[in-house]
């Protein structure tokens, strides 16, 4: 690796602003290109798992993070009217791993990391339009405007650019299911504090989760075949009165509509000097809440290989080894939980919470390990 080469990002969500802070650690000096006229995180909260949350405490804003969210210390399922299917305690993993799980609104955490990296090492208003290869990598934006580069990390999203253009790969796959994302201001019974929760109902569900001391941010799933004309609050007439109040409760110029999709999993993220990162090279259903934490890993790696001052296509190949099978599991995994928890059949539902409420505690732990686990990079 030359230490003068120019490194350039492409993105500005977490995945890349979370690059750029653990190249700036590994002694680089990345500069980003985000197509928005501003960063604004779309889909209002997130919550921040173990692994996430200790790249951040390697990174040095861990604090910052903490400061500006909720601690989650479990997560449990529940049927549509709350009640508990399944319920997993993180204390455990809160002692070996020595962080917490924090949920977080967007916005709170881009503007933590935009701040430790520098607005001036951020470019507004670049959409990228093409990436053409020679000695150096030409990034051609629009509006005329064209940029050399060393090294592309592509943190452009689902339907990545870079992706397309330079691997001329990705197959999106449709989940058949549609989401709503909000944020409320509402004060909810202490039983609610520091539990993340997940009500499954029949071909749909509902999350919530605090993010501050009155702020809620929630998550509204349906099975396609299950939509119809009504209101929010008329699809999901059939959950617990909490759960309608959080959705009366937020104004709706608040609740963000999208349709659920994945990256079908493919086998190469690297060539030559160019490299993909998060849901450019893995994006996942949301259903193990794993997507932006994947991301953060990604560039956890990338930071910690640089550090070990090998040539930048040695680094690109050994990230590519070092996180292919996790992201692929976390994808896999994630997009079979969607279907199983999305069940309309009646019996299928009885069996399915039959079975999760039988799961023994202890693979319940073995599986959030798996997930939780930094320690291969």
């Amino acid at each position: 690796m030359q230490t003068e080469d120019r490194f350039t990002i492409i993105g500005a969500g977490i995945g890349g602003l979370t690059a750029a802070l653990a190249l700036k650690q590994a002694g680089l000096q990345p500069l980003i290109y985000e197509s928005a006229p501003e960063i604004k995180p779309v889909g209002a909260g997130i919550l921040l798992a173990s692994n996430a949350m200790q790249v951040f405490d390697k990174l040095g804003v861990r604090g910052k993070i903490e400061n500006a969210g909720c601690k989650v210390s479990k997560i449990r399922i529940t049927d549509a009217k709350l009640t508990t299917i399944s319920e997993s305690e993180l204390e455990k993993f809160e002692q070996q791993f020595g962080v917490y799980n924090v949920a977080i609104h967007r916005a709170d955490l881009q503007k933590i990391l935009a701040e430790e990296i520098g607005f001036q090492n951020i470019q507004l208003s670049k959409r990228l339009l093409n990436i053409e290869s020679g000695n150096t990598l030409k990034l051609i934006f629009d509006y005329g405007t064209s940029v050399q580069s060393d090294v592309v990390i592509a943190a452009d999203g689902i339907k990545s650019l870079v992706r397309n253009k330079v691997f001329n790969t990705g197959t999106l796959r449709d989940s058949t299911q549609r989401c709503w994302r909000g944020v409320c201001e509402i004060e909810l019974p202490t039983n609610y504090n520091q539990v993340a929760i997940e009500a499954w109902g029949k071909g749909k569900r509902f999350g919530f989760v605090k993010i501050s001391e009155k702020k809620i941010y929630w998550y509204a799933v349906i099975n396609e075949s299950l939509m119809r004309k009504a209101s929010l609050g008329e699809l999901f007439q059939e959950f617990h009165e909490d759960v309608l109040h959080i959705i009366s409760r937020t104004p709706e110029d608040k609740i963000f509509y999208s349709e659920i999709f994945d990256l079908q999993p493919i086998t190469q993220w690297q060539k030559g000097k160019v490299c993909l990162l998060g849901d450019a090279a893995h994006a996942t259903t949301p259903n193990m809440g794993q997507g932006a934490c994947q991301a953060i890993e990604d560039a956890y790696t990338l930071g910690k290989l640089f550090q070990e001052a090998k040539s930048t296509e040695d680094v690109f190949a050994k990230y590519e080894k070092l996180r292919i099978k996790k992201a692929h599991f976390v994808v896999n995994t994630s997009w079979q939980i969607g279907k199983i928890a999305h069940y309309e059949n009646d019996f299928a539902i009885w069996f399915r919470n039959f079975i999760v409420k039988s799961i023994p505690k202890s693979i319940n732990e073995k599986q959030l390990q798996k997930v939780f686990d930094i320690s291969y990079v």
